[in-house]
């Protein structure tokens, strides 16, 4: 399969150090502000990449459920492929693309675990279903088919027709603590605008990288 004619040609707008926020999470908030604005599908929606004591890298999608001054939510299985990678080596990175804006935002950074009683709240927040899905399903866990996942599904709801049961214990968030935002702006013939920045003793400090 020959992609090499495939092609799209950058000019939607500029990222300049004048215009960029000094602090970037809250640049991060005025483009996922513009990423609502363009009605971009699940502007929420980065990969994860985790790698575990052997170094080998792994990614998957998943939703950014908080982003705030401590940094960026997400939740999943704690016994799940990168739950397991994140308990060997609690470092990650994401990726926000948004192609409508031509954008997108590195970051990298350490992950600890919510503490119980934020992920009991989101927990609790979420609907039925998927409440029940987190409760049945071995994450990343090799099983005998579908059937068998639809019917440990209809035996938990059956044993829980009013959706009343606690958060399981291998199911919860965790928090990404930024120490590296990266923005990038497609621009004209490839010479793109990357605004790098990095923590150094407790500041954000900013720099422009070339394309």
């Amino acid at each position: 399969m020959d992609t090499s004619e495939l092609r799209k040609e950058y000019s939607q707008d500029r990222l300049d150090e004048s215009t960029a926020d000094p602090d970037p999470l809250s640049q991060f908030a005025v483009w996922f502000g513009d990423a609502l604005k363009a009605g971009i599908p699940e502007p929420n929606a980065m990969a994860l990449a985790t790698s575990g004591d052997d170094g080998q890298p792994s990614v998957r999608m998943v939703l950014l459920k908080e982003a705030d001054e401590r940094g960026f939510v997400f939740f999943t299985n704690y016994e799940s492929r990168k739950g397991r990678e994140l308990a060997l080596n609690p470092n990650a990175a994401l990726l926000f693309w948004w192609e409508a804006l031509e954008r997108q935002v590195r970051i990298e950074g350490a992950v600890t675990r919510l503490a119980p009683e934020e992920s009991d709240a989101y927990f609790s927040s979420r609907p039925i279903g998927s409440r029940i899905s987190a409760a049945v399903s071995e994450q990343s866990r090799e099983i005998t088919g579908r059937e068998w996942l639809e019917q440990r599904r209809r035996d938990f709801a059956g044993r829980h027709p009013d959706g009343d049961f606690p958060r399981p214990e291998w199911w919860g968030g965790y928090l990404l603590q930024p120490v590296r935002i990266e923005f990038w702006q497609g621009r004209p013939d490839r010479l793109h605008d990357r605004i790098l920045y990095f923590l150094m003793e407790g500041s954000w400090n900013r720099v422009r990288l070339a394309p």
